[in-house]
């Protein structure tokens, strides 16, 4: 599902935004993605796409320090609620947005995500909300985490 999510951003990121989903459904079929990924992903993405600001009450931006539940906090790897915390932190993210990347990383169901698609999951997040993105912000996102460590 990960390789879907990198082929919409990559493919429509000049666009603003993806197909709807009987077209997009096509699309990907057509790429050569497997039926059962793409139902996965059309799934998320659905969810995706319900998320707003409206969605969550305002009195979280003025909140203090987040702290996880055992069910979320093991839906990522360290490394992954690391780089969400040191998002906030430096108001690249805004809680919001980080409660948006949550609602996301559990909509999943998987354990332990790595960094690399927790930074996948928050690139969706970001261009959902019609945010303009940093170039630089991108390249951080899309960069593979051992391939930064290496300098």
């Amino acid at each position: 599902m990960f390789d879907i999510l990198l082929f919409l951003f990559e493919s429509y990121f000049d666009a603003g935004s993806y197909p709807e989903p009987n077209r997009l459904s096509a699309k990907l079929t057509a790429a050569g993605f497997e039926e059962e990924d793409i139902n996965q992903a059309l799934t998320w993405l659905s969810g995706l796409r319900e998320l707003s600001n409206a969605t969550y009450p305002e009195s979280i931006n003025h909140s203090g320090l987040r702290c996880y539940t055992d069910f979320e906090a093991e839906r990522m790897s360290e490394e992954g609620l690391r780089f969400v915390a040191f998002w906030e932190h430096n108001k690249i993210i805004t809680p919001i947005e980080r409660e948006m990347i949550i609602d996301r990383v559990v909509a999943l169901g998987r354990d332990k995500l790595s960094v690399d698609k927790v930074k996948l999951i928050a690139l969706m997040v970001l261009w959902n909300q019609h945010e303009d993105l940093d170039p630089m912000l991108i390249e951080d996102l899309l960069t593979p985490t051992e391939a930064t460590q290496l300098h």
